[in-house]
């Protein structure tokens, strides 16, 4: 095959993809509209804004409401609301997406780990939001008013308060990948599960920090996220070595007289052999 050919075929594959990937983020984007538009529907942005709110409306003095600053804000952020809502409802078939197109790469032991691993990325992601809002939500929020004068009013703006949950969602649903991303690691190769066990004392430091940046100033959501993303971490090491691959038998136990046996006898070949290329040598 001429390198003209060669060319043109590499081009051919790559516009492929390209075509293979914009049709799956279109499925993708479709599958989100979707989800949108029956969420619009029923029970609609406003209630499901309602709900979301509903741990911060709850740890507010009685009769006091959230304020919207801006003129489209009680529009937009309901909408918002429901975008977010959408995604995460739409988030397997996204995932699922994004395997179909990668997965032709890889050897067939690891599409075996696929499907397990989009269902439990997944439900991992939805149970730190769900963690998130039915426990941290509700001690941080009446934590916080706790510490207001009575002097001051709380009013939050729903826009503010809206950015505040996207990134306590994202947060919490990050941090309870940490087994996903264990088994991913040492399913790859790039670490064992022993340096998974040596690391541990710095992952339970590096929660503590991780915690400490994106979580409000608080102790309870602080401790809310580090703690869980520790617990996950042994989860995390018990799942890898499931589907780490196991020391063969022959090499797993080598008996020491056997061993200085082959020894011996590899130095007596290499004496041989070296005596043999003497005498060659000198004649």
């Amino acid at each position: 095959m001429s390198n003209s050919e060669t060319s043109s075929t590499q081009e051919d594959s790559f516009i492929s993809h390209l075509v293979e990937l914009r049709d799956r983020l279109l499925r993708s984007l479709i599958a989100v509209a979707v989800m949108l538009g029956i969420l619009c529907l029923y029970p609609g942005p406003g209630e499901i804004y309602d709900i979301l709110a509903a741990p911060l409306t709850n740890a507010l003095p009685e009769g006091t409401k959230m304020v919207a600053i801006g003129v489209i804000t009680p529009f937009m952020v309901p909408l918002k609301v429901t975008a977010m809502v959408a995604f995460v409802l739409a988030l397997p078939f996204i995932l699922y997406q994004v395997w179909a197109f990668i997965a032709p790469g890889l050897y067939a032991h690891e599409k075996r780990l696929g499907i397990p691993l989009i269902v439990s990325s997944s439900l991992l992601f939805m149970m730190g939001m769900a963690f998130c809002y039915f426990f941290v939500f509700g001690q941080v929020f009446h934590f916080i008013t706790s510490f207001a004068p009575k002097s001051i009013t709380p009013a939050p703006d729903i826009e503010a308060y809206l950015s505040f949950v996207m990134t306590m969602f994202l947060a919490f649903g990050l941090a309870f990948e940490v087994p996903v991303a264990l088994v991913v690691l040492v399913k790859m190769g790039v670490v064992t599960v022993e340096k998974l066990k040596e690391w541990r004392s710095y992952f339970i430091v590096g929660a503590f920090v991780v915690a400490a940046v994106v979580t409000p100033p608080d102790v309870v959501s602080q401790l809310a996220l580090a703690i869980p993303m520790c617990l996950l971490y042994e989860v995390g090491i018990l799942a890898a070595r499931l589907v780490s691959k196991p020391v063969p038998k022959e090499n797993a136990a080598v008996d020491p007289e056997q061993s200085a046996k082959t020894d011996s006898g590899m130095d007596a070949q290499m004496d041989a052999a070296e005596a043999d290329f003497r005498n060659l040598s000198g004649k």
